[in-house]
């Protein structure tokens, strides 16, 4: 399984918007129904909290989507 990073531009983001903002979900009705199917993994465990604060260290995965995201912090400039 492939593993990617996402830049954290502020302290959190909330799942959904991590979903959408990553690719594995193509639309916000989309990574809806993906954390309602129980579908969503935060740092290997079932996650059913759409709006879960994720923060730098979480890594997301989602079923029959060979790639997960881990969440760092934003390079200094």
């Amino acid at each position: 399984m492939a593993l990617r990073t996402f830049e954290l531009k502020t302290p959190f983001i909330p799942l959904m918007s991590l979903l959408k903002a990553s690719g594995l979900a193509q639309t916000g009705g989309h990574a809806g129904i993906l954390v309602e199917e129980e579908e969503v993994f935060v740092n290997g465990e079932i996650e059913t909290r759409k709006r879960r604060k994720l923060l730098i260290g979480d890594v997301i995965s989602v079923n029959g989507i060979d790639e997960k995201i881990e969440i760092i912090a934003q390079k200094e400039a």
